[in-house]
């Protein structure tokens, strides 16, 4: 009888496994431990080269209101964007935010509209996009100028 049980979890395991045609084969959703938001690759293309990130994805009303809020840390080539459909005017504070952060606008076209860099932590200080954009992009702050970033750099993502 164990055998029997052991075989059954075995192809269980088997049927469920990435590749195998199971319900886990569908591409895995990489989620960040602290948010729980989706995690993607993000690139900036610039004078300097492509520089990758990984980056949170707030989608809705409450992620993008909540954005960095609260978190103490934030790797080197760690991000979040807010994507913006449709294209709109952007304005960003650092209300509860622990942590300096440079603020990369993205024009319609995906190029950088402009930077709000080493934004000041709790400052309440409204941080505006240059015209309509479709997303924000917060990185470390000052880490755009340590890669070069800026101005008409190419983001996708």
């Amino acid at each position: 009888m164990r055998h029997l049980l052991f075989a059954l979890l075995a192809a269980t395991l088997v049927a469920c496994s990435p590749g195998a045609g199971g319900a886990a084969s569908a591409a895995a959703k990489v989620v960040h431990p602290e948010s729980g938001l989706e995690v993607i690759p993000l690139t900036v293309t610039s004078a300097s080269g492509t520089h990758s990130f990984k980056v949170e994805v707030a989608r809705s009303a409450m992620e993008q209101a909540r954005g960095l809020m609260f978190r103490t840390k934030l790797g080197p080539d760690e991000g979040m964007i807010f994507p913006m459909s449709p294209p709109r005017g952007a304005s960003f504070w650092m209300r509860n935010t622990v942590i300096s952060l440079d603020l990369i606008f993205i024009a319609p076209d995906g190029r950088i509209s402009n930077i709000a860099a080493k934004a000041v932590p709790y400052d309440e200080t409204p941080l505006l996009s240059i015209g309509a954009v479709k997303a924000v992009l917060e990185i470390p702050g000052g880490r755009a100028a340590e890669l070069g970033i800026a101005p008409g750099d190419k983001v996708a993502w």
